[in-house]
Parts: structure tokens; C-alpha cells; sequence
């Protein structure tokens, strides 16, 4: 944990399995949702407060720092479609479901603004519908996507895409972008060998069908060449994607790669 002068360096605040809802992945055990990590934030900038001296040096600080924001995957993966665990399946359609998402994540947002976060990364759901586990569980062949769930994942994204204009609009202060991980990993699953890539529907470790039922377990031997694999788990992008995803989003390499503009141009704001 970042403590003392280290966090003017960078904190993060993720948590495996978390979500926007409070109850999302619950079914794994502890962790801190997304009102959680707020929480922890603001925390951090009580500290930040006394590091430098005066809330306005604090917020002068502050308001050069970029905020990386990705969240929703797993209130879809551990919440919305696992209807064993969760209700919300049933109590909301796809397009109700994204509303109350979105509805949330707009007022936890304006909870880090209000705490003098101003450059904003907002980072959209990939192609849930495309991993391992959703092709081991609901694709006939182990190689066409699920498009339900990628329907939904689309959905989500075109309001966060939405929100960026929305706070954009709101405060002329800050600077919100979105970022289409959905988009380029389509790009890379349409021409995988153009990235490297030879197995884009199989974890390079787990266990069952397409690697995918059950996730890498220890001890388990990974592939040999993990990065010729576009999942590295059930769920997971191997490093070799994180690279491209990384890549793409500091500086786009296709004009929807980032909206309105990537991060490089956000850092030099």
C-alpha cells in the first residue's frame, strides 16, 4: 500500500471482482466496490491535503492527475449473467440494467470531481461475450461469440460514451474521454495474426472446454507461448493484449480507439 510521500506517486485503488453495484461478486468474497474506492480516495486527498500544506495546493496537485476508470465487466460476468447468484437479470432488461449501471457510476464520478479529480479515463467494457468462459458455456462451436451478452456490453458502452458529453457539457474544468477496448479488440480478433496472436478463443491456462470452465488453478502448467494467446484465463487478456489495449489507448491508432481524444493529448492538457 502506498503510504506517506508515495502517493503523490499514484494510488490504485482496484479490487478483484468489484463492481459499480454493491453486490457484484459477492459470490467470491470480500472486496471494494466502486463506492468503496471512492471512499478510499477521498482518504487519499485529506492526506494529500497535508503533504502539501492547503486544500488549494491539494487541488492544484490533484487536478493535474489522470484518473484511470474501468469499470462494469464484472457487473455483467459476476452479477447480471450469473442468474443463479443475482435477481438483476430478471428486475431489468439489458437497456434498464445499463441505466441503473450508468446512473451510479455518474454519481461516483461526481464524487471524485467534487474531491478535485478533473482528467478522467474512462475506460469501456470489452467483448464479454467472446471469452473463454462465455464461448466453454454458451457457444456451440467454442469459437462464435455470444452475442446476448456483447449485445448487452454494447449497450453499456454507448452510455458511457454518453457520459463522457454529459460531463464534458456539465464542467468546463475537467476533461472526461472515453476509451473503446470493445472496438479494438474486435480489430484484433477480426486479424489476429496481424497482432501476434494464434489462439484468440482459448485460455492459455484453466481447465475444460476452451480453457474456460475453470479458471487457472495452482500449480497447473501454463502454455508454452502465452503470448501468441489472446486470454490468458477464463476472463482475462493476457499481458501481450494489455500491451495493445495500452498502447491504442494512449495514443490511437483508429479515430474511435478514443473519444474525444486519447491520453497523450489529455496529459498535455
Amino acid at each position: 500500500a502506498a503510504r506517506g510521500r508515495q502517493i503523490l506517486g499514484g494510488v490504485n485503488y482496484a479490487s478483484a471482482a468489484a463492481g459499480i453495484r454493491e453486490e457484484t461478486g459477492q459470490q467470491l468474497g470480500a472486496r471494494i466496490s466502486f463506492s468503496g474506492q471512492v471512499r478510499n480516495y477521498r482518504q487519499t486527498v485529506s492526506q494529500v491535503v497535508n503533504l502539501l500544506g492547503s486544500e488549494a495546493n491539494a487541488a492544484n496537485y490533484l487536478s493535474k492527475c489522470i484518473y484511470s476508470i474501468g469499470l462494469g465487466s464484472n457487473d455483467y460476468l459476476n452479477n447480471y449473467f450469473m442468474p443463479l447468484f443475482y435477481s438483476t437479470s430478471r428486475r431489468y432488461n439489458p437497456e434498464q440494467y445499463a441505466n441503473v449501471l450508468i446512473q451510479q457510476y455518474t454519481q461516483q464520478l461526481q464524487a471524485l470531481y467534487n474531491y478535485g479529480a478533473r482528467k478522467f479515463v474512462l475506460i469501456g467494457v470489452g467483448q464479454i461475450g467472446c471469452s473463454p468462459n462465455a464461448l466453454a458455456q454458451n457457444s456451440r462451436d467454442g469459437r462464435t461469440c455470444v452475442e446476448r451478452i456483447n449485445a448487452a456490453n454494447r449497450i453499456f458502452n454507448s452510455k458511457l460514451k454518453g457520459l463522457v458529453d454529459q460531463f464534458n457539457n456539465a464542467n468546463s474544468d475537467a476533461k472526461f474521454i472515453y476509451i473503446d477496448v470493445y472496438g479494438i479488440f474486435q480489430d484484433v480478433t477480426r486479424n489476429p495474426s496481424a497482432y501476434g496472436f494464434r489462439v484468440t478463443n482459448a485460455g492459455c491456462c484453466g481447465v475444460g472446454r476452451n480453457n474456460g470452465q475453470i479458471t487457472c488453478l495452482p500449480l497447473q502448467r501454463p502454455c508454452r507461448n502465452r503470448n501468441e494467446y489472446l486470454f490468458w484465463d477464463a476472463f482475462h487478456p493476457t499481458e501481450a493484449a494489455n500491451v495493445i489495449i495500452g498502447r491504442r489507448s494512449y495514443n490511437a491508432q483508429s479515430p474511435s480507439d478514443a473519444y474525444p481524444i486519447d491520453i497523450r493529448r489529455l496529459a498535455q492538457l
